[in-house]
């Protein structure tokens, strides 16, 4: 990349000292440090529902409000809940914008024949020895670049949205709880199986009997709730952001964007949601022995205390993506002081339990272990267990499978650095043709274009778009500040910026391109958006 002065000799931004050529720099602000790390989302989802209630998916449906992302195949850890409060993590690239840059009126369409025939040698990228670092991979024209799709789009970061997922119910502690639509399939159930249950305990009641059933689906899922708001004040205890609960069909999850930095804070993160629900247990009860037996209030509490013992002892379960996952690798962390070992181990052993699940659960209830009798297991029960030894075993096995991929990601988001993403770049005065320009461009091996004042200051950056949206017998007419972005302050990033840090900082100002500033305000080039989401995924492809 360039870094340029008024003379407008460009200088390779990745030569540092060793190659300056003696120009003169423009300056610009000062670059914008490091912000917080990058989202990641270990989830804590809760669950199961009580013995009462008949399984049935746990998927959250992906909120429409969600950007694109091209992590979403690997961030089952980050949208799916699952049968307990264990975490996943997630990371997020920069996902494509609907808000695309238009070129000029009159300059005609991006993706004519005409414009891209005519661009296509407009602008070339610089040849292999220009940069010690690789330049970003489809080294095209400047005229001819893009998204890689062929249309000449490039697709900038987005933050995403308010997080939706359901009806909003409150925001205890600042964060906000929702309800998914899944949740009224599973408070139904839960009144038609347990009311069922009630008619044979209290067949006095009635239709009322479904009433009663009714509170009781909505007071477990309190219970639920007051688990994953254990996992939330832990995690705003230890600075982490939590994006959003979501009461779902087995459960709750707390999507926490960040991992825990040390393995203490791990453990302690994850044990306090079971903790919370053996305490529920417990304090249900001593509220039974308080009351007599065989009566509603009875009934109530009996059930509500051997659903949040299942609950926590459920999520004890040392695999991923259960809290006893988290807590197994939080330990094997601690042991042999790497994250990642910790994950596989947890992860193989979420695995051994998501097989054991679908083997065991369905033997157990046959054998009368679980409470049920002969008499009572006839051809549908047996049907009902097995799809739900099958969708619990499912939902752990694919958890414990993004627990890996997630971590593999974080290994290799180190390698996505503004530095070595970031294109050279040449300065051009606000009145210079478009023509001129990318001659000038194209004679320095540049692939950017940065429009600067008469003292060097950069004012914005000639979008990609707009320039192949320019037929060539019209660019000696247009100037490049009617096809440039203003610079805003989060348009301009550090050159040192990596990892998570970079990957936040542009879905905080989605833009399609950056200016890349060295800390000492001096211009070090221009990162395109579309250049960090390619690098980005084939981050994700590498192995480990």
């Amino acid at each position: 990349m360039d870094e340029s002065g008024g003379s407008g000799q460009p200088r390779s931004g990745t030569d540092e000292a060793t190659e300056r050529h003696g120009e003169q720099r423009a300056s610009s602000a000062p670059a914008a440090g490091a912000t917080r790390s990058g989202p990641e989302r270990p989830e804590h989802p809760t669950g199961p529902t009580p013995p009462t209630a008949a399984p049935g998916t746990s998927e959250a449906a992906p909120s429409p409000d969600r950007p694109h992302d091209p992590t979403d195949s690997a961030r089952g850890a980050a949208t799916h809940s699952d049968p307990s409060s264990g975490a996943e993590d997630g990371a997020e690239a920069p996902g494509a914008s609907s808000d695309q840059a238009e070129a000029p009126a009159g300059s005609g369409s991006g993706s004519s024949d005409e414009a891209g025939s005519s661009a296509q040698d407009a602008l070339h990228g610089p040849s292999a020895g220009a940069h010690p670092h690789p330049e970003p991979e489809h080294p095209r024209t400047l005229a001819h670049s893009g998204t890689g799709t062929g249309t000449g789009k490039a697709q900038p970061p987005r933050r995403g949205r308010e997080p939706g997922g359901g009806l909003l119910m409150g925001r205890p502690f600042g964060v906000p709880v929702y309800v998914a639509p899944s949740w009224f399939l599973v408070a139904a159930l839960i009144t038609w199986v347990f009311g069922g249950q009630l008619d044979r305990v209290l067949p006095e009641l009635g239709a009322l009997r479904y009433l009663v059933s009714l509170f009781f689906a909505v007071a477990f899922y309190a219970s639920v709730l007051v688990h994953e708001l254990a996992h939330t004040v832990a995690a705003l205890r230890f600075k982490l952001p939590v994006r959003r609960i979501q009461l779902q069909f087995f459960g709750g999850v707390s999507e926490i964007e960040k991992e825990a930095e040390t393995p203490g804070r791990e453990f302690v993160l994850s044990f306090v949601g079971p903790l919370l629900s053996l305490v529920l247990s417990g304090l249900f009860y001593l509220a039974m022995l308080a009351v007599e037996p065989g009566t509603v209030p009875g009934v109530l509490l009996a059930g509500l205390m051997i659903s949040n013992l299942i609950v926590a002892a459920f999520n004890l379960l040392p695999g991923l993506p259960l809290d006893g996952g988290r807590m197994l690798r939080a330990v094997v962390w601690k042991i042999t002081g790497r994250p990642m070992s910790g994950t596989i181990a947890a992860a193989w052993v979420g695995r051994a339990l998501a097989v054991s699940v679908l083997i065991g659960l369905p033997l157990l209830t046959q054998s009368g272990a679980l409470g049920a009798t002969q008499d009572n297991v006839g051809g549908m029960d047996t049907v009902t267990d097995a799809l739900l030894a099958a969708i619990l075993a499912a939902i752990i096995w694919t958890g414990a499978g993004n627990s890996l991929r997630m971590a593999r990601l974080r290994e290799h988001l180190p390698e996505l650095r503004a530095r070595s993403l970031t294109r050279r770049a040449v300065p051009v005065e606000t009145s210079t043709p478009l023509s001129e320009a990318l001659r000038r461009a194209n004679e320095a091996g540049a692939r950017a274009l940065v429009v600067v004042d008469a003292d060097g200051e950069p004012l914005s950056l000639v979008r990609e778009a707009a320039i192949v949206g320019v037929p060539e017998h019209r660019r000696p007419w247009v100037a490049v500040s009617g096809l440039a972005q203003d610079l805003t302050d989060g348009m301009r990033v550090s050159a040192e910026l990596a990892g998570e840090a970079l990957l936040d900082t542009l879905r905080a100002t989605p833009a399609t391109e950056y200016l890349v500033v060295e800390d000492s305000g001096e211009i070090y080039g221009v990162l395109s958006a579309a250049d960090v989401e390619r690098a980005f995924v084939k981050a994700m492809a590498r192995p480990s």
